[in-house]
């Protein structure tokens, strides 16, 4: 495994982390004891970066990560995420961002997790009703008291993230990027690199997509949560499955999976930045950090960056909805 220092801090993690979601929902089905292993896994084999959120089964997943660690030691760096709110039975809520409620956030996700310290909090949607100003002064407030490390946003726009960073320093950027979400290289990536902020890079492996193993809605759970999303609905999906084809036939002349492939070519941006691959599957574990020994040439690399150029996607990334609090 290799290692680097997150932006503006001094938080070592593994240049591969993983993304602990799916873990509590949207894919199904769902198994702790599955997801245990696979995060004893991760830490014997060098990750030491963990994402989770108050959001992801609303509560449950920082309780299962918190337990799943239990006994491997105090290396691990955690990073979790407030203000996306969520219902008893995970109805979406909205946001709730305001400077009253994030230390009561804070706490609780303290609670589940068993920890003093939260080594990097973000906010997890931007509130619009509440000045970001406001939202990062109160989680600078948390780092003064020592409950919080570092700062962090997810999902956030160009001068959102200017406005907060001129507030108190952000460490990273948490939002979506992969061979086929291409978009934030146009503002996102270049700001986070001006204002040394880490982009950690969500769903790199397109919710699955780039597996090559989605390509019909039937190869998803009925209760799957993709198949609210335009990208996997039939027709865009059809269209979609078409872009594959140049990273399946690289995939077999390096004689590896496609997986691989889509992580290796993410690691090779250039870009300070971290994907975090979420998985709750072991062999999927060992798949995506076999892709740290891929080398891909530059022919290579600009076969597939003309192959998923900027927009090639068909669909839009969230159901419409979503989309308006996106930060692209």
């Amino acid at each position: 495994m290799r290692y680097t220092v997150l932006g503006n801090s001094d938080l070592h993690v593994s240049v591969l982390g993983l993304g602990c979601s799916g873990m509590s929902q949207n894919y199904s089905p769902q198994s702790d004891a599955e997801s245990t292993a696979a995060i004893r896994l991760a830490v014997e084999r060098g990750i030491n970066f963990f994402d989770t959120s108050d959001a992801y089964g609303n509560g449950h997943n920082e309780t299962l990560l918190a337990a799943a660690l239990m006994g491997l030691g105090d290396s691990v760096v955690i990073a979790t995420k407030f203000g996306n709110m969520r219902g008893p039975g995970g109805e979406r809520l909205g946001f709730n961002a305001r400077p009253e409620y994030v230390p009561r956030a804070c706490e609780a996700s303290l609670k589940r997790l068993g920890r003093e310290t939260i080594d990097l909090y973000y906010l997890h949607r931007v509130d619009p009703q509440v000045p970001i100003e406001e939202t990062v002064a109160a989680m600078a407030r948390l780092v003064e008291q020592g409950k919080v490390r570092y700062l962090g946003l997810s999902e956030a726009k160009p001068d959102i993230i200017r406005r907060a960073h001129a507030v108190h320093p952000i460490t990273a950027l948490e939002s979506e990027y992969s061979l086929w979400t291409r978009e934030p290289e146009k503002e996102l990536l270049p700001l986070c690199s001006e204002l040394g902020i880490t982009y950690v890079a969500y769903a790199p492996l397109g919710r699955g997509f780039l597996s090559a193993a989605v390509k019909s809605p039937q190869n998803l759970p009925a209760t799957d949560r993709r198949h609210q999303h335009p990208r996997f609905q039939k027709e865009n999906l059809k269209r979609n499955v078409a872009l594959l084809e140049p990273l399946e036939r690289l995939a077999e002349k390096k004689r590896c999976r496609p997986v691989q492939i889509a992580l290796a070519w993410i690691l090779s941006r250039g870009f300070d930045l971290v994907p975090i691959p979420g998985t709750r599957n072991r062999a999927h574990l060992e798949e995506n950090i076999a892709a740290l020994d891929v080398e891909l040439k530059p022919a290579e690399l600009e076969l597939l960056s003309a192959a998923f150029c900027t927009g090639a996607a068909w669909g839009t990334r969230y159901p419409a909805k979503q989309m308006l609090n996106m930060g692209f």
